[in-house]
């Protein structure tokens, strides 16, 4: 360290306070402990400090009292939060605040090894720079927009939101449809600067190829056959807010051009007009297609790729967030609740059967999975109240083959097949079914992934 660092622990928990403070203590960290927002308020008043570690849970003043504080008083602290009742909205808030990160119970040492390092190597960059501190920033607040979970992955993505909310950067959202781009989009709106003006929303798919530049960019009256008057384009109207292009790799090479221009220039021209219009708009774009091939088969611009995603956030399906589908199953029932359908429950074999589902459609489609079981019962919700889609795909993932033969490697009149033969086509079948992702294979399987590796090793896969 080029100076001696200082920390700050503060966590009701006297094991893991003890702990934390241990190991930042034989890193070469001067640290501090506090067991109460409170007592870590105080302290902010009396010493500097480079890192803490605090906890969400702490009573009358919690970890975010203490996190607010610190951006008002300390705002080049980096500041980790910890909570064992983690989800990524919370993760959200405390990256918009302004936390450094956002650590779910519980947590290993490497993790805690790992943040101290990455916090000791930027303060040692910031300290070589010229001297004038980073400025704090704006704070930002979450607002009540249902981001749902605390699957690691979605709360990576969530605390992505948050850092980049503050900043004017084009930002390109990517994931499956269904994995909530526009949510995101708005979220990342409402927690910037911008969250006074429009949220404006272009579905570029959904628009006529003839049409769509007439109605981003506006036209005035007698450009075309059918314009009566001016009128003002989407972009326009954009103008102080954050324009969100969903779909973008839906769109024509022409009019990607003219696109491209807008990015570069900040101004827009109405179809028809030769007056451009300096426009102060947020560019979010998004898209279920990989970019990068869509470029590699000329389908889009790659100047245009590079312009748009200056920062990107790639959502993943929900097969590989698991860990959240009773979550946002539960939100949605009470959401249905709300709206006037009965309050339901979910058995457990509902929620299993959910579980080893693929899910193609995503979090919108277990959205509609919940509103169709909530027309079917008005009490607790059995595996026969769900879609049959979803139990035909679980007859399936219990049947290698469709003739009634379990194993689908034997016949009436053979033998019958080997474990290690059955054992394979049945992984196989999984693997089939899920695209080829091992994580999600494992889950179905009930193995960890290590297991499946060695599965597939021994059938030379």
């Amino acid at each position: 360290m080029t100076r001696h660092l200082s920390a700050l622990v503060v966590d009701d928990e006297p094991q893991l306070l003890e702990l934390i403070a241990e190991v930042l203590d034989e890193k070469g960290w001067s640290v501090e402990k506090a067991s109460t927002g409170e007592e870590a308020i105080e302290l902010i008043g009396e010493k500097n400090f480079d890192l803490v570690f605090c906890d969400v849970m702490l009573g009358a003043a919690d970890g975010y009292d203490v996190l607010r504080r610190f951006t008002e008083v300390q705002p080049l602290a980096k500041v980790v939060l910890m909570t064992g009742r983690g989800s990524a909205a919370g993760a959200l808030e405390a990256t918009s605040i302004g936390a450094f990160d956002y650590l779910l119970k519980p947590f290993s040492v490497e993790d805690i090894n790992r943040l101290a390092d990455l916090a000791c190597s930027q303060i040692k960059l910031r300290d070589q720079e010229s001297g004038s501190p980073a400025e704090a920033g704006e704070q930002l607040y979450a607002s009540e927009i249902p981001l749902i979970g605390r699957s690691p992955k979605f709360v990576e993505c969530l605390k992505m939101v948050g850092r980049v909310a503050a900043s004017d950067l084009p930002v390109l959202v990517t994931g499956e449809s269904g994995t909530g781009k526009e949510i995101v989009a708005s979220a990342i709106h409402q927690r910037s600067k911008r969250r006074g003006g429009p949220f404006v929303v272009v579905n570029c798919g959904a628009i006529p190829v003839e049409l769509i530049e007439s109605e981003l960019f506006g036209h005035v009256k007698g450009s075309f056959t059918g314009a009566s008057g001016d009128r003002v384009g989407l972009w326009e109207q954009a103008d102080g807010g954050t324009i969100f292009l969903d779909e973008v790799t839906e769109t024509s090479p022409l009019f990607q051009v003219k696109l491209l221009r807008t990015l570069q220039l900040g101004e827009i021209r109405r179809v028809g007009s030769n007056r451009t219009i300096k426009i102060d708009a947020r560019v979010i774009a998004a898209t279920n297609r990989n970019v990068e091939s869509e470029v590699v088969d000329g389908r889009f611009r790659q100047d245009l790729m590079y312009r748009l995603n200056a920062v990107t956030i790639c959502l993943p399906p929900l097969r590989e967030r698991v860990e959240d589908i009773q979550l946002l199953a539960e939100h949605f029932a009470s959401a249905a609740g709300r709206s006037g359908a009965p309050a339901i429950r979910f058995s457990a074999a509902a929620l299993e059967l959910m579980k080893r589902y693929s899910w193609p459609g995503n979090v919108r489609e277990l959205e509609n999975a919940v509103l169709h079981a909530a027309s079917m019962t008005d009490d607790v919700v059995y595996p026969d109240h769900l879609p049959e889609r979803i139990r035909e795909f679980d007859r399936e993932m219990f049947s290698v083959e469709s003739n009634g033969d379990p194993s689908g490697l034997s016949n009436s009149n053979g033998p019958l097949a080997p474990l290690a033969d059955i054992e394979a086509a049945y992984v196989a079948k999984v693997l089939a079914h899920t695209g080829g992702n091992k994580q999600a294979a494992a889950r179905i399987l009930q193995i960890d992934r290590k297991t499946l590796t060695r599965i597939l090793a021994r059938n030379g896969e």
